[in-house]
């Protein structure tokens, strides 16, 4: 799903105006009147806006009112201010606001594309940090888990439900779906917040040294035990205990667990007496933890102890709609860290990645993202960045590459709507007076065409009166292949 954009403006043709060039670039446009419109929206509870356009003049709440509420509300969605007032004073208070970009009425769509686009980039960059940040911190909450799927919004639901109270929380769910990251919310949205948050993966675990991870030993208590160990109980002391894989613990492990759990305590290996905790036990498997109990390798009253509260975090095959979110959000950490300078996604990529079933769920989205990144020799990813999903699928990594750009909508009538988006005028004579030669002219109008039609080579020949081949030719002579990412000479298509 492309990033869903919120237009505040209480004027209805720049709303209409604004929405149809939005849906033109790809990006999902929604509405509303005013601002007292534009809180509602931003505070609905199945609210998931990636921008908002809003106008600094409007009756009742002005755009200055509507960011002031964002920040006293904590809503951190970017903010783009448009107004037909371009003044110093007006931007300067704008900025100083909130807002991430200032564009004055009326806005070309050039203009319109990089604002729109370094605003997304911007927010997914300080998103990004700001998620590290909570996650060392403890502090995670599931307001930086936003999800656009039903089946994911419902888990999240009962997630923020579990973490008011201490109550035990099993989360089921495939291998990949990120069980840690939602355990980690839970536990950063509760009233332990910001206090230790242990890990322990028990299936990782060697069987001999179980106990002695979990409950920790004193020094000399068997072999090669030189120095003593409180173990993983006692360092989440006062926090939580994340016991991950907890399906694959072996049986002498899991009395001793149920006894911990039973009686807030645990025993050492070798120590003389128990030591009290106070923590909070949420636990995760990727298994069908009830037919465990049924094969009889797994205890029923520690399946029960543990499972007070069970979540179901969906596959990715099931939430389709965060794909693209997650993959725009693992391009932006992975650009940044390995200081590339990939800035996006085609839509051609996100169809792709959309379609694909993902076995392994986000840990091979986010794994394919960080390959793509990596080998990307263009600032947007495309399909041909991801040959082995394509492979997978049996297809051609550009078999889609050219598809069509969603249809306009109508809302105004053809010569008005050009008339108003304000389409830049190309420049006949250069800056000594004389004509620009005819070539000149002709690689302007394809630069301009490829880059307004978001590189849809298809629809920028039809657009242009000419075959594919024809256009990728134009390309090579006046110099342009490389500049505008053309490709090898096809045959030619019929133009519609």
């Amino acid at each position: 799903m492309s990033a869903v954009i919120l237009i505040v403006d209480d004027d209805p043709v720049q709303r209409r105006l604004l929405e149809s060039q939005l849906r033109r670039f790809g990006y999902e446009a929604r509405t509303a009147e005013d601002g007292v419109g534009a809180i509602e929206a931003l505070t609905a509870p199945d609210a998931a806006y990636d921008l908002v356009f809003l106008d600094l003049v409007m009756p009742e709440l002005g755009g200055l009112g509507v960011l002031a509420r964002m920040r006293e509300l904590n809503l951190e969605t970017p903010v783009i201010v448009q107004t037909a007032n371009g003044s110093i004073e007006a931007v300067i208070g704008a900025m100083r606001a909130g807002a991430a970009d200032f564009v004055v009425k009326p806005v070309g769509p050039e203009r319109l594309q990089v604002s729109i686009r370094n605003a997304l980039r911007t927010d997914a960059l300080q998103g990004e940090i700001r998620r590290i940040g909570r996650r060392e911190a403890g502090t995670l909450s599931f307001r930086d888990m936003p999800t656009r799927a039903p089946a994911m919004a419902e888990a999240v639901r009962l997630g923020e439900r579990a973490a008011g109270s201490n109550i035990p929380v099993l989360i089921e769910g495939e291998s990949g779906v990120g069980k840690e990251l939602f355990a980690r919310a839970i536990a950063g949205s509760g009233e332990r917040g910001g206090k230790p948050f242990v890990t322990v993966n028990c299936g990782a675990i060697p069987q001999n040294l179980v106990e002695s991870i979990l409950f920790g030993h004193e020094r000399g208590a068997f072999t090669g035990a030189t120095d003593r160990h409180v173990g993983k109980f006692v360092e989440a002391d006062g926090g939580t205990l994340f016991l991950d894989e907890v399906g694959e613990l072996p049986q002498d492990t899991q009395v001793k667990l149920l006894r911990a759990l039973q009686e807030g305590e645990v025993d050492p290996v070798g120590a003389k007496r128990p030591v009290r905790v106070d923590l909070r036990i949420i636990s995760a498997t990727n298994r069908d933890l009830f037919q465990r109990v049924r094969e009889g390798a797994f205890r029923e009253d520690l399946y029960y102890r543990l499972s007070v509260f069970p979540v179901k975090v969906p596959p990715l095959r099931a939430r389709r709609a965060d794909v693209n979110d997650l993959a725009r959000r693992f391009l932006t950490r992975f650009a940044a860290e390995e200081r590339r300078t990939v800035t996006g996604l085609s839509p051609a990529a996100i169809a792709l990645l959309e379609r694909f079933d993902w076995p392994g769920n986000v840990r091979q989205l986010e794994n394919a993202v960080f390959r793509a990144v990596v080998l990307a020799e263009r600032p947007e990813l495309r399909p041909a960045d991801f040959p082995h999903i394509a492979a997978l699928m049996g297809e051609e990594p550009d078999a889609f590459e050219d598809e069509p750009l969603p249809s306009l909508a109508r809302d105004l009538e053809e010569p008005e709507l050009e008339r108003r988006l304000d389409v830049p005028a190309l420049p006949l004579f250069a800056s000594d007076g004389q004509i620009r030669p005819l070539e000149q002219l002709e690689a302007d109008a394809i630069r301009y065409a490829i880059r307004h039609l978001g590189g849809q080579m298809t629809e920028v020949a039809r657009r242009l009166g000419i075959g594919r081949s024809t256009l990728y030719r134009r390309l090579k002579e006046l110099g342009l292949d490389e500049e505008c990412g053309g490709r090898d000479t096809k045959p030619d298509e019929a133009v519609a």
